[in-house]
């Protein structure tokens, strides 16, 4: 199959279009209403990394031209151009939503956001008391020369563009909006109802005490974010050689080139074309925006209300047959277990390696960390076990996007505390989400393995969907003994016997695996695959699926981010099926099911099918061995093909239309999986 002339959706235009079904889950009147603000500080944030890294990639790409286009396929201008044009309609909508909608229904429940127009005296006087006590001594207005440059403005910090009018002259100005502060401030109640201003309107209202020196008619302020080509990372699914010539022009991340300025649309065009000019914007990098940036913070919008307006949280459930009084390893030594988080308690996770830490027959631990949560109780761990004389070896990827200062400050601490810390491979990001714990029993060596589709992050595990699979079976650790023997080597794991690891076996043995259903479909055998990842853009392992599709074998897919494979595309993919699922918790697992002529084959996955976790990046899949857990999880990914409440149909037309079955009572995945996994203890 010529990969060229394959039907396929440009991922940058798919992946703002799983943007577009976070915005869906902010429109839909059946999220409770924080949440459905909490869906648009997500779109909001999701749309500033998109900028940094996809959009900055293209924008570097798009000055090669014609070579561009030839070795890409495409024309870098021509996307950038309808990025620009969707991005448009998203935030209308978003404006839209936030200010027509979301808003209105916070003051039916008597809460009421207030800008600086709408303060009485009261609470005038409260806002000025807390802008002279915590604002005040941090706010330095920079005044502007027209003949000096605009000073450089931080990535994706808030800023007001101020105009002090006199005698229609105009003097400039700008104010960097502190981030060290709640974005939030809840003033005193009134009569039951609740009000809320932001830290802009604060200063907004307070402009006055600031620029009191300068003698004016009139003073505006209009809020405006930049983000910043996020350099430090090329994105490797451009060819190497492309990388290689734009890694010459590297800058630090913070000084990277402008790529998209948001600003309020109420800023008058006079005030626009200053910034233009002083900043050599080109027209693609203007976003009109609302009042107010940096959306992403409203992420920890404050309920001032009811307990109803937010998701109910649920506690996590325990795991059948494991018992936080007990040794786990005596227990993991019997039989595998199966922790799926946030349904499950991450607490397992941090029980193995306290355990690990004491237990004096423990020799040696070793894992590979991605990332990490603040104050991570993984590291405490990790620490003691250095403490209490274990061998302690710890793969650090330094290289995490955006968590790159965190990593390089805990490998630091863990250097110091005694713990071997490895760097990763040059050339290859660590991916992986891996544990062994090496113990003596009788005098013999015996492992046990942690093996996750998800970091080893408490903080995510509250709110990402994943897998993690408990293991004793020698088929398993000892491939993981000869993967942290070649990491340690700072060479690629190679020669294993059950364990799938890129970037050397992963596209051979997916490959194989595909192979089998076509031929088993070829002779009218059952011929199936159950697909389920965040992302699908190699365009490799999309024709091999094509391919397959066209011999027959039925394909069912739940990709939950970008999807560059159009599904039911006539003499491609009529016999391939998309839904994505977006709701309360990411969907974050990676789960591979061949139907193997009805002797079905279950594995789990660090890796998606995206060019860099097959061909760029050590990756670990492993297979599921114990029946009853290849069961739990069937069970799990059936759930989630029957959901006709959050899933969308990934589709030709990009419409995001949400998923019908053939049930017509609702279907909602995630909770049907809390309940099913409950229902088994």
């Amino acid at each position: 199959m010529d990969i060229k002339r394959i039907p396929l959706i440009n991922r940058e235009i798919s992946w703002l279009y799983f943007n577009d079904r976070v915005l869906q889950e902010a429109s839909d009147p059946t999220v409770p209403l924080i949440d459905r603000i909490r869906f648009l500080a997500i779109f909001s944030s999701n749309l500033d990394e998109f900028y940094r890294v996809r959009v900055a990639t293209l924008s570097r790409l798009s000055n090669l031209n014609e070579k561009a286009k030839e070795i890409l396929g495409y024309n870098p201008k021509k996307i950038l151009n309808q990025i620009k044009n969707i991005v448009v309609r998203q935030e209308r909508k978003f404006n839209n939503l936030y200010e027509n909608i979301i808003v209105k229904q916070l003051a039916e429940e008597k809460i009421f956001i207030l800008n600086d127009k709408q303060l009485n005296v009261t609470r005038g006087a409260f806002v000025k008391g807390y802008f002279r006590e915590r604002l005040l001594a941090t706010l330095v207005p920079i005044m502007l020369d027209d003949n000096l440059p605009l000073p450089e403005l931080r990535d994706r910090a808030i800023y007001f563009f101020v105009k002090l009018t006199k005698n229609k002259k105009s003097r400039y100005a700008l104010i960097e909006i502190p981030d060290n502060l709640s974005r939030f401030v809840v003033l005193p109640d009134t009569n039951n109802l609740k009000f809320i201003i932001l830290l802009d309107d604060i200063i907004r209202y307070s402009l006055e005490d600031i620029f009191f020196i300068f003698d004016h008619d009139t003073i505006e302020a209009y809020s405006l974010q930049l983000t910043r080509d996020a350099e430090l990372d090329l994105d490797r699914e451009v060819s190497e050689k492309f990388i290689d010539a734009l890694s010459k022009s590297l800058q630090k991340r913070r000084r990277g080139k402008p790529m998209r300025l948001l600003y309020d649309t109420e800023m008058p065009m006079d005030m626009v074309g200053y910034l233009v000019n002083k900043m050599g914007l080109h027209s693609e990098s203007l976003i009109p925006g609302n009042r107010y940036h940096n959306f992403k913070n409203f992420i920890s919008f404050p309920n001032v209300g009811r307990p109803e307006l937010e998701y109910a949280s649920y506690p996590p459930l325990p795991v059948e047959g494991l018992s936080f009084g007990k040794s786990l390893m005596g227990m993991i030594a019997n039989k595998d277990y199966l922790v799926s988080t946030p349904y499950q308690s991450f607490d397992y996770i941090i029980h193995f390696l306290r355990e690990a830490a004491i237990d004096p027959k423990v020799k040696e631990i070793s894992i590979a960390l991605y990332r990490v949560a603040d104050n991570s109780r993984v590291i405490h761990a990790l620490i003691n076990a250095a403490k209490n004389g274990k061998k302690v070896n710890c793969l650090v990827e330094l290289r995490a996007r955006f968590d790159e200062q965190n990593n390089i400050n805990y490998s630091s601490r863990l250097e110091e505390e005694g713990v071997n810390v490895l760097y990763g491979l040059g050339g290859y990001k660590v991916h992986s989400k891996i544990c062994l714990v090496s113990r003596t029993e009788k005098g013999k060596l015996v492992h046990y393995a942690c093996l996750s589709t998800g970091n080893f992050n408490e903080k995510t595990a509250r709110i990402y969907a994943d897998h993690t699979l408990f293991t004793a079976s020698k088929r398993l650790t000892n491939d993981l003994v000869e993967v942290f023997k070649a990491l340690k080597q700072n060479a690629i794991p190679k020669g294993l016997k059950h364990l799938v690891v890129s970037p050397v076996d992963s596209r051979p043995a997916i490959y194989k695996l595909i192979d089998t259903e076509i031929k088993n479909a070829k002779a009218g055998k059952p011929a199936y695959m159950i697909l389920k990842m965040n992302s699908l853009a190699d365009e490799q392992i999309i024709a091999k699926l094509y391919q397959a599709s066209n011999a027959g074998v039925k394909i069912k897919m739940i990709v939950r981010g970008m999807c560059c494979l159009i599904p039911g595309v006539k003499g491609y993919s009529e016999n391939i099926d998309v839904i994505s699922i977006v709701d309360k918790y990411l969907e974050h697992s990676r789960v591979h099911i061949y139907c193997n002529g009805g002797n079905e084959l279950l594995y789990l996955t660090s890796a998606d099918f995206m060019t860099r976790n097959i061909d760029n990046r050590v990756e670990v899949g492993f297979p599921i061995y114990n029946e009853e857990l290849k069961k739990e999880i069937r069970d799990i990914i059936n759930l989630q093909l029957e959901d006709n409440t959050k899933a969308r149909e990934i589709n030709s037309h990009n419409t995001n239309k949400y998923h019908k079955t053939n049930s017509e009572i609702p279907h909602r995945a995630q909770i049907e999986i809390y309940n099913y996994l409950k229902n088994k203890n």
